[in-house]
């Protein structure tokens, strides 16, 4: 039961509807026996939301799209790995202080080798340049030995900062380019592992997907960092057409395994989130 003593953590975003966020932690805290409780907000005055999060003592928060990048101006320190990502998935409320951090990096890489994609010296494409691509693309860049990175994105003084970052602290060679047919086909030609990371084909719009059937290879490997539905349209695509593949909802595990630990300061129950997340979606 709720009480003045349970500790609340929540997400913030915009929507929220389709988070699985909220079952797989409020499982972890059921099965570790902790009087915490998780809880879905959302967020489209970010400002006050990150207000409310330090007034009401709320532990810890998640926060993905579209907040990543414009939450850390609202925070009061980011840790070396926010700074070095430059976006922030995860708030820890210290006694009134708000750190942020990020989990997305780690976990996505934790979600390709466990998957068994073989990353070092291999040519990336990264479809989209927001919170959740800089997470990713900065952190193969640095330490998944990435031969080179192609970045295609929608906007372009962010998707022209985060290929510069790409290069200058992950040290990776990277090039990017507007998402267009053209140069998606270009791009597709030449990769070798692709992660997809923009909201196309996310719940309630699951049957649209970034890249068309024709352009997959059976020597690819992919990634949708979106886990709602459980396959993707851009998934099942690339599976049928031979890619070896990885899921977001282990990514999000992975992420939330982090989360956990942070706030908690205790070890996650895995494999009670993984049962939250598996039964969280159908099919």
């Amino acid at each position: 039961m709720v009480s003045a003593k349970t500790k609340v953590c929540c997400i913030i975003a915009d929507p929220v509807e389709h988070s699985l966020s909220p079952a797989m932690h409020n499982a972890a805290y059921a099965a570790a026996g902790l009087d915490w409780v998780y809880v879905p907000f959302q967020v489209k005055d970010l400002r006050a939301a990150v207000q409310g999060i330090r007034a009401l003592g709320i532990r810890g928060s998640s926060v993905t799209i579209p907040h990543k990048v414009a939450v850390m101006e609202h925070l009061d320190e980011l840790d070396p790995v926010a700074e070095w990502i430059g976006s922030v998935n995860t708030i820890i409320n210290e006694d009134g202080r708000l750190v942020g951090t990020n989990t997305d990096g780690a976990g996505a890489m934790k979600a390709l080798v466990d998957a068994g994609v073989e990353l070092e010296g291999k040519r990336a494409l990264i479809l989209g340049s927001g919170g959740g691509a800089r997470a990713v693309a900065i952190t193969l860049g640095a330490k998944a030995g990435l031969g080179s990175l192609h970045i295609l994105g929608v906007i372009e003084k962010e998707l022209e900062t985060l290929a510069a970052d790409c290069r200058d602290k992950a040290g990776v060679e990277t090039e990017s380019d507007l998402l267009n047919e053209r140069t998606l086909a270009a791009a597709m030609e030449r990769a070798e592992v692709v992660i997809h990371c923009t909201p196309v084909g996310m719940h309630p719009k699951e049957g649209e997907s970034v890249v068309s059937p024709g352009l997959w290879r059976a020597d690819q490997a992919v990634m949708d960092i979106v886990y709602n539905p459980r396959e993707t349209r851009l998934l099942k695509e690339a599976r049928e057409a031979g890619c070896r593949t990885a899921r977001g909802l282990d990514m999000l595990l992975n992420q939330g395994v982090l989360q956990y630990e942070a706030w908690t300061g205790e070890k996650a129950p895995v494999e009670a989130m993984r049962k939250a997340l598996e039964e969280g979606l159908p099919g």
